[in-house]
């Protein structure tokens, strides 16, 4: 695994243009899609970026080949893969924590294979009263039994999330003890915004904030949130319809520098109009 930050300034191909300007020269704006159509999806959304699951989210699967993967690897996307739900290294629960490390590890392999730039997964949480020292020291294990097997195959990077009292990434308090424990080990960071604004962070010096703790962002997850500020729900909102004023994700994708997903709702129609918005707050 990589220390340094992934770079979104050359992820198209030198002669594409958007808005009269070569797109080498913007971030990589993408979409969460369906895993069944990923090419076809950014096509319909505009998107120069993809991100989806490789197996149900919920599921406890390990990941089949894909049948886009040549043809994913040969687009012009940037590609990424989110982790499946369940996954949660941080527990003190043996039967979760353990099986939540095989399959990061399976997933990881999986997103390499089909030329993915990083996996995504959330920070994971605790039961109620647990030591969150344990969940961090888990997290380092995790990393530290990867590297004893040869490492993984492609950047890792921890999300924020928005829920949880016990949570291991929705403070940022917390994600500085983290990253005290997995520094070393070179994970990136994602930054979603509904989920730091659910969760409780203030979003105007947000990039800063969080830079001074890991000293990176290499992706941002661009959501409106359809709750309110510090409500815990993890409920995304297409930008015209949240509970925040969207100018603040263009700031927060502004001033990261680095790939951007919509994950919101609405399909390719309401997607693309959150794309579209992004690219015109980035020109």
């Amino acid at each position: 695994m990589t220390n340094e930050p992934l770079s979104v300034w050359d992820t198209q191909p030198a002669g594409a243009t958007w808005d009269g300007r070569t797109l080498r020269d913007m971030p990589a704006i993408g979409a969460h899609v369906h895993s069944d159509d990923p090419i076809g999806h950014a096509a319909r959304t505009g998107a120069a970026a993809v991100q989806f699951f490789l197996t149900k989210p919920q599921a406890w699967e390990k990941p089949k080949p894909q049948p886009f993967a040549d043809a994913l690897k040969a687009s012009d996307l940037a590609v990424y893969v989110h982790a499946p739900y369940r996954i949660n290294v941080a527990t003190t629960n043996n039967r979760i924590r353990i099986p939540s490390r095989q399959l990061l590890a399976q997933h990881a392999e999986g997103a390499a294979q089909i030329g993915a730039k990083a996996i995504i997964v959330h920070g994971g949480h605790l039961n109620d009263g647990d030591d969150p020292a344990i969940g961090v020291d888990n997290w380092r294990k995790t990393f530290e039994r990867a590297k004893d097997d040869g490492g993984f195959p492609l950047p890792i990077l921890i999300e924020n999330t928005a829920g949880g009292e016990n949570a291991i990434a929705r403070r940022f308090d917390r994600l500085a003890m983290l990253w005290d424990a997995v520094g070393e080990y070179g994970p990136g960071f994602v930054l979603d915004t509904c989920h730091a604004w659910a969760g409780g962070e203030e979003l105007p010096d947000i990039v800063d904030r969080v830079r001074a703790i890991t000293g990176r962002i290499d992706l941002v997850h661009a959501n409106n949130s359809r709750d309110d500020f510090d409500s815990g729900a993890d409920r995304h909102a297409n930008f015209d319809s949240g509970t925040f004023d969207s100018e603040l994700i263009a700031a927060v994708a502004r001033d990261a520098g680095c790939d951007v997903i919509v994950e919101t709702p609405g399909g390719p129609e309401g997607q693309g109009a959150d794309i579209d918005y992004l690219r015109k707050a980035l020109r």
